[in-house]
């Protein structure tokens, strides 16, 4: 849309508000938001961490990089101005959660600092959660729970992030999990424990 499209669009601000929504929750929102490398196990803490959440009857969501990828971003494809557009939509996205009052959890690759800066800055201080799912490339390797690094050794996927696209390890993460050294259940434990040490459960 043109700048001259959206001219005439005007924010409206919403009745209830997200502190509104968070009381009625019984606690704060955020977004958790898991990058590192394909193989390195971002879904599934994602997936792990909710799982607690739900257990202890929180709000929460996962956002799937895959499973994003099957509607909202549908047809973007992995270059770089590509990648830049699928974070952005998801950085928008989650900022609703949040908005709702929703504990949002993320489970990109998100290979850009600059990028995932962006995402960072859409939402309140404090709100945004960069955890660095640190596994080695080896270890992911050696993984290859998709099959993603077999065919991009093979030539068979360009822009492949570690093989032949680039990926910008956190400077300053919240939280670094060692997903190749810690068991699923510990690294959700230290999630868990940040959350509470922040006070948003």
């Amino acid at each position: 849309m043109s700048r001259e499209g959206t001219a005439n669009i005007v924010w409206h601000p919403t009745t209830v508000t997200k502190e509104d929504r968070q009381k009625r929750a019984g606690h704060k929102s955020c977004v958790i938001w898991f990058t590192g490398l394909s193989g390195a196990g971002k879904s599934t803490l994602a997936n792990a961490v909710e799982h607690e959440l739900h257990q202890r009857r929180l709000a929460s969501y996962v956002l799937d990089g895959d499973n994003i990828r099957h509607g909202l971003n549908r047809g973007l494809g992995f270059s770089a101005e590509d990648r830049k557009e699928n974070i952005r939509r998801i950085g928008e996205v989650a900022k609703l959660f949040v908005d709702a009052g929703v504990i949002t959890l993320t489970a990109f690759i998100s290979p850009y600092l600059e990028d995932r800066a962006l995402a960072r800055s859409l939402v309140a201080e404090g709100e945004f959660i960069e955890v660095y799912v640190k596994c080695s490339l080896e270890e992911c390797e050696r993984r290859d729970v998709k099959g993603l690094y077999e065919k991009a050794r093979k030539g068979e996927i360009g822009q492949f992030t570690g093989i032949s696209s680039p990926y910008e390890e956190p400077i300053a993460p919240e939280l670094v999990i060692e997903s190749g050294t810690l068991s699923v259940e510990q690294s959700v434990a230290t999630v868990i424990d940040y959350l509470h040490q922040r006070g948003i459960i």
